[in-house]
């Protein structure tokens, strides 16, 4: 016997099936009549040995249904199952509600969608809803009849279903308007928008005009993977939907917490699954920003894919403790697959900062981790696959990958290239005012052999060519190789400028300001690509440009002592490009979306990569 609990929202598309039913009685209310409750079973999508199907159930005018259970014989076979208990005991399935969706007032209607293997069929036996033998009879698909069609959901009638319509939607939530009515279920609420959202998607809108096809995502054959940051709703007011979707392939969505138990958890469960955004109600099984990004902002975008990143900088402390035995990597590879088929990502990446050295003084580390580190994503990667055969989806295993030489050493990259769909190397932060010694670059391209940390040996490795050239001779597939590129700088101040050349290579004296220091953080020196953009046009500040290291910097004397700022900007990333392209690299990651709010940086990678074949 199997017990499975699980939320999911997923769209409406074509019903398939009609079964009506009469009830003796419902728990504790009166009893209801056949013509009074309806069971649909619905497909919304299909594949080879599957399909997307759905349980509707619905109280056409009879007396409040608290609590109800649904049990069979046979039946569609079940892969994956979400709003409601999941009990199977040989050939019986057994549906009961979750508590939140366990009342059924008249008019009103619950879902449970599932995952069906193979085709669907017509053979339920042995029915009984809350206890009480019932009949089922299927039809063949629509009858035809006007009131069970939904309604065109293109209200300004203007031949597409976009986001004019949507607005209108939102703007009648909860009326009773029949205009914006669409399941007819007698009040505008979630399958109306479900409704909308299919109908923009399996439409073709929003289709971008030009005849491929294309449903206006990104056009060239390489990677573009952005990281969306879950704190970027709050000081930044930077929502998922401003987004540019359709300038990326791959969001990361950063982080995911690893629990004392061993298994990924939600980083922040208000901002993840409890804020409200327009056209949420409180009775869908979770809102916030999740709900946004992998069901909202998916039918509008479908080609899009999300990942869950789990750790990061803050939350990197358990990874070791996970990795260590065969029995601590078994249970949190499956909190992984269960939490992404809670929530639908698409995919897990894993952002260890680091195995066996660096990162927060606080976190667990030991001399195996980097061999654990492989066996971990070994593991991950062999639950994956069984629930994509289970599912009928791929599952993407990604990593955020160190790029300083100290910590690339202890990564096993032959083995990682095999079991992971791509590899974002961070070939960033090489340098900052963590160290004020001597100002560089962050993000350099290529060594400058003037850089006076190159007597350790620095410098000469501390840049992405050295990096790439790593990768490639340890055995990572260069398609898997996806570059990082920071949409900020790094800056030092105190910076003299005895040299005339905008203070390179001199020593600084503090950690100035940077975009969102506050007395919680204290000063970074971290400036984001937009902030940088207000300063260049502030006049305060001169670009300068190392022609060695492919980078751009710049400099000010009047500003925080001397103000030394490495970054990225237009010129240096065209370089970067080419250079992928030429050695034939995976695409671009960068960190993160919200640091490059008029597009600049991002548009550039779109401008300059490979176009896709016709």
């Amino acid at each position: 016997m199997r017990l499975k609990s699980v939320h999911q929202v997923v769209p409406c598309r074509l019903a398939v099936g009609v079964m009506m039913f009469g009830i003796g009685s419902l728990s504790s209310a009166e009893p209801v009549a056949p013509s009074e409750v309806a069971v649909r079973f619905l497909v919304d999508s299909s594949w080879e040995g599957g399909y997307s199907g759905r349980i509707h159930i619905e109280n056409n005018g009879g007396p409040t249904i608290d609590g109800w259970e649904l049990s069979y014989l046979d039946g569609p076979e079940i892969g994956a199952l979400w709003n409601a208990q999941w009990e199977t005991d040989g050939a019986r399935t057994t549906l009961t509600d979750l508590g939140w969706n366990g009342s059924i007032t008249s008019g009103d209607f619950v879902e449970v969608g599932y995952q069906g293997v193979g085709s669907f069929l017509e053979d339920v036996r042995d029915a009984e809803f809350n206890g009480v033998p019932i009949e089922v009879v299927y039809a063949e698909g629509d009858s035809g009849d006007d009131e069970d069609t939904p309604s065109d959901p293109d209200f300004n009638l203007d031949g597409r279903i976009d986001g004019n319509d949507l607005s209108q939607l939102l703007a009648n939530w909860g009326t009773v308007s029949t205009t914006f009515d669409l399941d007819r279920s007698g009040v505008v609420g979630g399958g109306d928008l479900t409704i909308l959202l299919s109908a923009w998607t399996t439409e073709g809108d929003p289709d971008d005009g030009d005849g491929d096809g294309n449903d206006g995502g990104p056009e060239f054959e390489q990677k573009v993977v952005g990281y969306y940051i879950e704190w970027g709703i709050y000081g930044r007011d930077y929502q998922p939907a401003d987004m540019p979707l359709e300038k990326i392939t791959h969001v990361n969505y950063a982080f995911a917490d690893i629990g004392s138990d061993g298994r990924i958890k939600i980083g922040d469960p208000y901002a993840a699954i409890e804020k409200l955004y327009p056209g949420d109600s409180w009775d869908q099984p979770y809102a916030g920003t999740y709900n946004q990004l992998n069901n909202v902002l998916r039918e509008q975008h479908p080609h899009i894919k999300t990942l869950i990143s789990v750790g990061g900088w803050t939350w990197s402390g358990r990874f070791s403790d996970v990795a260590l035995t065969e029995a601590s990597r078994t249970l949190f590879a499956e909190s992984c697959v269960e939490f992404i088929r809670t929530y639908n990502f698409d995919g897990v990446d894993i952002d260890w900062e680091y195995p066996v050295e660096g990162g927060l003084p606080s976190n667990t580390r030991r001399p195996e981790d980097g061999v654990n580190y492989t066996l971990l994503l070994e593991e991950i990667r062999r639950q994956l696959d069984l629930a994509a055969n289970e599912d009928g989806r791929p599952y993407l295993l990604t990593i955020a990958s160190p790029a300083g030489w100290d910590k690339v050493r202890h990564l096993e990259i032959d083995r990682l290239s095999e079991v992971l769909d791509f590899i974002n190397i961070m070939t960033y932060d090489f340098r900052g005012s963590w160290d004020l010694s001597t100002t560089a670059h962050h993000a350099s391209m290529f060594e400058n052999p003037d850089d006076p940390s190159d007597a350790n040996n620095v410098s000469s490795r501390y840049n992405v060519d050295w990096v790439v050239d790593e990768f490639l001779a340890q055995g990572a597939s260069p398609e898997k190789i996806v570059l990082g590129i920071p949409f900020y700088g790094r800056a030092w101040g105190g910076v003299a400028d005895p040299l005339g050349n905008g203070g390179l290579f001199q020593p600084g004296s503090l950690v100035p300001p940077g975009t969102w220091d506050d007395w919680s953080s204290g000063a970074t020196g971290v400036n984001d690509f937009f902030d940088i953009e207000d300063l260049i046009a502030s006049g305060a500040y001169t670009r300068y440009w190392d022609e060695v290291a492919k980078v751009p910097y710049l400099y000010s004397p009047s500003m925080h002592q001397g103000h030394f700022i490495s970054y990225e900007d237009a010129e240096s990333l065209e370089y970067k490009i080419d250079y992928l392209l030429d050695r034939n690299l995976g695409g671009v990651m960068f960190w993160e979306v919200t640091a490059d709010r008029n597009e600049t940086l991002l548009d550039v990678i779109v401008e300059n990569l490979e176009p896709i074949a016709p």
